[in-house]
């Protein structure tokens, strides 16, 4: 049999950052810049993974699988988070990832037209 480890400050720390994330968002403003980041940072992911796949126009297969793989990872996610019907930051931030993903594909897929 193997020893069980005892928990390090360390492991404590990151067991707690996402609760501790929660009550820092429970002001409205807080929570709002953390929406505005999520989709600004995935609209630029969306609008990088476009632009990298319509210059190299040997990766446009890859990209498109890459980023179904993430959509679909998303969708599942999102629907395992689903049930519970408190309000959940990470649900939330997780919506906002995925419409400034489908916006910054879809306004590059414009821009390549």
């Amino acid at each position: 049999m193997t020893a069980r480890l005892q928990k390090t400050r360390l492991q404590i720390s990151f067991g707690e950052a996402t609760s501790r994330l929660d009550r820092w968002a429970e002001n409205p403003w807080r929570r709002a810049s953390l929406m505005l980041i999520a989709l600004g940072a995935s609209f630029a992911l969306g609008n990088s993974i476009g632009a990298i796949a319509g210059a190299l126009a040997l990766m446009d297969p890859v990209a498109a699988v890459i980023t179904v793989a993430i959509w679909e990872l998303m969708v599942r996610t999102r629907r395992h988070w689903a049930r519970d019907q408190q309000k959940h930051l990470g649900r939330d931030l997780l919506d906002m990832a995925r419409i400034g993903l489908l916006y910054g594909l879809l306004l590059e897929g414009f821009k390549l037209l």
